[in-house]
């Protein structure tokens, strides 16, 4: 329970934790059939993704903010304006149909519009019904930490903000997280994963997931799709190992309503107010394989400046703690660093554990744009 929660909250702390751990394996298992593993059709049957992703462009470099303003920029070379296009000629106008009055009941339903915020412990501020009052995320962005270990650079983990998706018809933030080994420490093991992550636009509750992982000790495809009108959660694996070959789960349970996932969660906590010595707190669906559901709950302790190889920041230090029937229990001794500002980039993750402390820090951000 408590490494699906890590990988909830810091997925390069928990994926790095097994380099440790393990004896030396010095390349990617290798399998003839892992083609065959990406298909798997009951989830492709239910699920239609329809991605709008830009050609790649050439890198920008961001412009740390000052040590005052939290703030981000960067700054691209800017390319020439195409010529416009012949305007076209305007059609004329369609005949106006006669409008239908509407009745009563019609009006008032049309204009009566909740904005409260649920579910009732996520609280209401800095919420308009389910929307953020101010959106953190941009199409485009991108934040890359260095993970080390005893000082020594163990990984990358980069989160980043794809353009948004359609998701059986309804638009959709897509995020993606990946982590990816240093070559010195390829030597021991070699991890090179990344998740994707569709979150409803309108509701911020995730709808599926895409898990692909390409490691030393094994190699696992996951899908996972949430039914909110039946309120369940369905997940399928194929696994391969050298220890016990190939394996499939298939898993499905019953969710609360505006249940995270656990790769959604660390974007999820970016939409809350976080003010010193107040709580935030929502659901989250452990999608790891074990049907659990449990509430994660992080209290901000404290403001400070930091520094980094991306710049000096004003930052929020967050220590998280989840429920889990009906005890809250901290997350072993984690601290999560997010920028004071509208973006609330995460800054920052710290992990004791048994032997040393693992870090994951921003080295670059790019900040994205508004689609």
């Amino acid at each position: 329970m408590k490494r699906s929660i890590k990988t909830s909250a810091i997925l390069a702390v928990s994926a790095v934790s097994t380099l440790i751990a393990v004896g030396c394996a010095s390349s990617f298992l290798k399998y003839d059939k892992s083609d065959e593993m990406k298909k798997i059709s009951e989830f492709d049957d239910r699920v239609k993704i329809e991605t709008n992703e830009p050609p790649e462009e050439a890198a920008t470099t961001p412009t740390p903010a000052a040590a005052d303003s939290g703030a981000v920029k960067a700054v691209a070379t800017p390319s020439p304006t195409p010529a416009k296009a012949a305007a076209k000629p305007t059609p004329p106008p369609a005949p106006k149909k006669e409008a239908k009055k509407k009745g009563a009941k019609e009006t008032a339903k049309a204009v009566l519009v909740s904005t409260k915020h649920e579910p009732e412990l996520e609280g209401q501020e800095g919420f308009v019904g389910r929307r953020p009052i101010k959106d953190p995320f941009r199409a485009g962005e991108k934040v890359v930490h260095e993970v080390s270990y005893f000082s020594s650079t163990a990984g990358r983990l980069t989160m980043s903000v794809r353009p948004f998706a359609q998701v059986n018809g309804r638009k959709s933030y897509h995020f993606n997280t990946a982590i990816k080994t240093a070559s010195v420490f390829d030597m021991f093991y070699s991890v090179d994963d990344y998740v994707s992550a569709m979150v409803d636009f309108e509701t911020l509750i995730p709808s599926v997931f895409t898990l692909h992982v390409k490691e030393s000790g094994q190699l696992r495809e996951a899908r996972f799709l949430f039914d909110w009108d039946k309120k369940t959660a369905n997940y399928w694996e194929k696994k391969v190992t050298k220890k016990d070959g190939p394996e499939e789960k298939k898993l499905s349970f019953e969710v609360p309503e505006y249940s995270q996932n656990i790769f959604s969660a660390i974007y999820y906590m970016r939409v809350f107010n976080w003010e010193v010595g107040k709580e935030n707190s929502f659901r989250v669906a452990d999608t790891a394989g074990s049907g659990e559901n449990l509430i994660f709950r992080g209290k901000a302790i404290k403001r400070e400046k930091l520094s980094t190889d991306a710049g000096d920041f004003n930052a929020i230090k967050i220590k998280p703690e989840v429920q889990l029937k009906n005890n809250f229990k901290p997350v072993g001794d984690i601290f999560i660093w997010l920028s004071d500002d509208d973006r609330k980039y995460i800054l920052r993750i710290e992990s004791k554990i048994k032997i040393g402390t693992l870090v994951s820090e921003v080295v670059s951000i790019d900040p994205g744009k508004d689609e």
